[in-house]
């Protein structure tokens, strides 16, 4: 087992009205086998102990699964690796005596509420908008696994149901457009029978709840498919481009 001693540029923001600056931290004996928040643990606990404020970040599952953990480290959303969250990169893959810049997502809709945190509930009025379906309750209620869907519409809706709204996509894209967040999220209905009924309610609702949250347009540059965690495809956005022509039409 390998350790690192390793310098921490970290965005330091007492709120949202003040303006922040970047602090410089030093760590010693962080293994590789560390994951980047256990790092950060490890940052805090020596804070508190010298009767510092500790750093404060987003986290929950610590699993790759709900996207609390979104961090800009050294200009990359999640950092260096791949198909990775940031509590699932591990320190393995930074070198003894680095220099590792933290940062928060940086775009007007998600506001910095403290430090590296960020308010992302603009992702979730834009999901109360119209990223639902309903369901007939009356009693004569079609059980789902009775309406026959192909494979591959049932494939491409569940890749698009992996989005778990970290908002990397928006922190990667020079414009902070949401195009991939909202695409996902549409074609997760799209592609289905039950998500047909409010297809053009849906589409038109949340591209402009998207909108009026302020973020940017999609100019296709494709950083935001790279920095997904999820891989999510690009391939969405032209599915939301259709519905959004074909709602926009009736």
């Amino acid at each position: 087992m390998a350790t690192m001693n390793l310098t921490l540029r970290v965005w330091r923001q007492k709120n949202s009205k003040e303006k922040g600056r970047m602090v410089d931290y030093k760590v010693t004996n962080i293994s590789d086998h560390m994951s980047f928040l256990e790092m950060l643990d490890v940052l805090n606990e020596q804070l508190i102990e010298q009767g510092e404020e500790p750093v404060a970040f987003d986290h929950d599952c610590r699993e790759g699964i709900c996207g609390m953990c979104s961090l800009f480290i050294n200009g990359e959303a999640h950092g260096p690796d791949r198909g990775v969250t940031t509590c699932q990169l591990h320190m393995r893959m930074f070198k003894d005596g680095d220099t590792i810049t933290i940062e928060p997502w940086r775009a007007t809709a998600f506001p910095v509420i403290k430090d590296l945190m960020v308010d992302r509930s603009a992702f979730e009025r834009i999901q109360q908008a119209g990223g639902y379906i309903s369901v007939n309750t009356s009693g004569n209620t079609q059980d789902a696994n009775a309406i026959p869907i192909p494979k591959r519409d049932a494939d491409r809706s569940m890749d698009a149901a992996a989005c778990i709204g970290c908002g990397a996509c928006v922190a990667t894209c020079k414009n902070s457009s949401a195009m991939l967040f909202v695409a996902a999220k549409v074609s997760q209905f799209a592609l289905l029978p039950q998500g047909r009924v409010e297809a053009t309610e849906r589409v038109l609702n949340m591209v402009n709840q998207m909108e009026h949250e302020g973020f940017g347009n999609c100019t296709n540059t494709g950083a935001c498919e790279v920095e997904c965690p999820k891989g999510i495809s690009l391939e969405n956005i032209a599915r939301l481009n259709r519905e959004y022509l074909k709602a926009s039409i009736r």
